[in-house]
């Protein structure tokens, strides 16, 4: 996306209000219009005690298929009880970045000018190709706040070491992008947390969006962009406690505490969970599990290059046919696997990387034979 229209949020936050129009509080608001570009549209939620007496935190939001206000569906619950305006484009959806540059353009100056904003406050979030623009307008621009990005990372899928803002990720188990969203959650260093639901490729449920604004809240606190609120901080420990307390599994719960300890140093005292986390890691089958949970997801990154590597041995007249032959047979394999009727991890694994192979298949590849292969193994499943 065009720097020069990223940056442009740090200015118009600054803007005066030109609030010439009063919106319903406590409900959405399907379009509203914006005043310098009529075609360009957001979806809106104000809060029911909104009023422009004081600044509010904002959520600017993206879907891939420009459906605003299923994104402002998703976080209203969170949005009425943490006191958040949120606003999303009707207008940004995958397909050319201008598209998107221009909305984000529209959507970020009539905000601006009609309602009330904590300019420390300002968060973005996206379902998808959403997630790529939300995490594009938020790299290159140094106001955000914090991104929640959902089934998809940053628009080059390449994971950052640091950035300069809290990410929220969340990704369903036979979500397609599953793997970038793990490796987005191994190697970045900065404050972040990634939530992990039964389900595909989709929004998460409401209960995790709702924990998703809840951490940024945590993450406010912890940065001064908004006093501490010491019965909240206590309210949400417990909520996390009671939440590690009913996992099922060592590495479930190894995970958890990680992101107990994270979350709430500085805020709480967290040394049980610090001292439980240290206890279950040495553990030695728990070390096992966790290694085979690492060696599983970079074996899943591997089959997935090895198959595109193979895609690319298509035009080549003289590779064509025993590339054809391997795809066949792997693909079948992993049909197989993403039909079984039990769940199981190999059984998500497998969907994931045919809903991986299957999305986008026309733009990587134009061998017709090949693309009816995939037609043969396409498969639907939640999400």
């Amino acid at each position: 996306m065009c720097r020069r229209a990223a940056l442009l949020l740090a200015i118009v936050l600054l803007a005066a209000r030109l609030d010439a129009q009063s919106f319903p509080t406590g409900t959405i608001v399907e379009s509203v219009a914006c005043a310098a570009d009529g075609s360009q549209s957001y979806a809106l939620y104000l809060p029911s005690a909104y009023s422009p007496g004081r600044p509010w935190s904002l959520l600017i939001a993206f879907h891939p298929g420009g459906r605003g206000r299923a994104m402002v569906e998703k976080y209203q619950a969170a949005a009425e009880q943490y006191g958040y305006i949120v606003a999303a484009s009707n207008n940004s959806r995958n397909g050319p970045w201008a598209v998107s540059v221009a909305a984000v353009k529209a959507v970020t100056t009539d905000l601006a000018q009609r309602f009330a904003i904590d300019p420390k406050r300002v968060y973005t979030t996206g379902m998808s190709g959403g997630a790529r623009v939300a995490l594009q307008l938020a790299l290159a621009n140094d106001s955000i706040a914090g991104v929640i990005a959902s089934s998809a990372g940053c628009p080059d899928s390449e994971p950052r070491a640091k950035v300069g803002f809290a990410l929220f990720a969340t990704a369903g188990t036979d979500d397609f992008n599953y793997v970038e969203m793990r490796l987005l959650d191994r190697k970045l260093k900065t404050p972040h947390r990634l939530v992990i639901f039964e389900g595909g490729h989709t929004l998460p449920p409401d209960a995790v969006a709702l924990d998703a604004i809840e951490w940024m809240e945590l993450q406010a606190m912890k940065t001064g962009r908004r006093g501490r609120d010491e019965a909240l901080i206590d309210r949400l420990l417990a909520k996390r406690r009671a939440a590690i307390a009913a996992l099922q599994t060592p590495v479930d719960t190894v995970h958890a505490l990680e992101a107990a300890v994270s979350d709430f140093s500085g805020l709480r005292d967290v040394g049980a969970e610090s001292a439980r986390l240290q206890e279950l890691s040495r553990e030695s089958p728990v070390k096992d599990a966790l290694s085979r949970e690492r060696k599983s997801e970079d074996a899943e990154m591997q089959l997935l290059a090895d198959i595109f590597a193979l895609e690319g041995e298509l035009g080549d007249p003289d590779r064509h046919g025993q590339a054809m032959l391997t795809l066949r047979d792997r693909l079948t394999r992993l049909s197989k696997k993403a039909s079984a009727e039990i769940d199981s991890p190999e059984r998500s694994q497998a969907r994931r990387v045919l809903r991986a192979i299957t999305a986008g298949a026309s733009g990587r590849v134009q061998d017709r034979e090949y693309l009816q292969l995939l037609n043969e193994f396409g498969i639907r499943g939640r999400g």
